[in-house]
């Protein structure tokens, strides 16, 4: 059985144990804090609740990813992984809730379908693509992101353009993150350092595109409000 300890070493950049032995892997997490901190000043007043916790899970990912490519233990894997997993999963909700306009429990439902979901399209994945290692179950989201996109096309052209520009960003980290551990001979560093960085960029559009449907969903309000009186 394995212990938390073990050691993980899964990145061209590194070499052996140590603190630093991902240099920049480790420092280019500064891109999650910033693209957090760019995205709350996107927020202004911080009017959305639902804004602020996506704001705060992406910070919480930039943490989580900074200890497991210092660290490099499978309990600082687990700091890692979990807050992309709570920021999927809070988005896909709130995607159902407000892109799709389901009520908060058939909208809790909806979101727990990603739990077989995620399993049988990141197999299928693997399946028809085997180059893509353990990228698998990113680009089983990518497809997720394109899926709904597609959803919305007539109904929401405008979020659906956010997420297709979303989807894209992600399927061009995916292909770093895949090409890390490829081209270790003749990049000893690795690509990794470039899936931190769109990825940072991606998951802060992601929050504005959620933000502008918000807003507009407030405005309506406002309006119907306004026209009663």
């Amino acid at each position: 059985m394995h212990s938390w300890n073990t050691y993980i070493d899964g990145y061209c950049e590194r070499l052996e144990p140590g603190f630093w032995s991902e240099p920049l892997n480790a420092v280019t997490n500064l891109a999650f804090i910033i693209a957090a901190f760019v995205a709350a000043r996107w927020l202004g007043g911080g009017r959305h609740a639902q804004t602020r916790v996506l704001v705060a899970i992406l910070a919480a990912i930039g943490v989580g990813s900074f200890l497991f490519h210092t660290f490099a233990t499978r309990w600082a894997a687990m700091t890692d992984v979990v807050p992309i997993a709570m920021f999927v999963l809070y988005f896909l909700y709130l995607s159902n809730r407000y892109f799709l306009g389901l009520n908060v429990v058939p909208a809790f439902l909806a979101t727990l379908l990603f739990f077989p979901y995620a399993p049988a399209a990141t197999f299928g994945v693997a399946s028809v693509f085997p180059f893509v290692g353990g990228s698998a179950a990113y680009v089983s989201i990518a497809l997720l992101i394109f899926i709904y996109a597609v959803l919305l096309a007539r109904k929401m052209p405008d979020v659906s353009r956010g997420l297709l520009l979303g989807g894209c960003l992600l399927m061009v980290s995916i292909g770093f993150r895949i090409a890390d551990g490829r081209i270790c001979d003749s990049f000893p560093q690795g690509t990794h350092l470039f899936w931190h960085i769109i990825n940072a960029v991606m998951l802060a559009w992601m929050i504005q595109v959620i933000r502008k449907t918000l807003d507009g969903n407030m405005a309506g309000r406002a309006g119907e409000h306004s026209s009663t009186r």
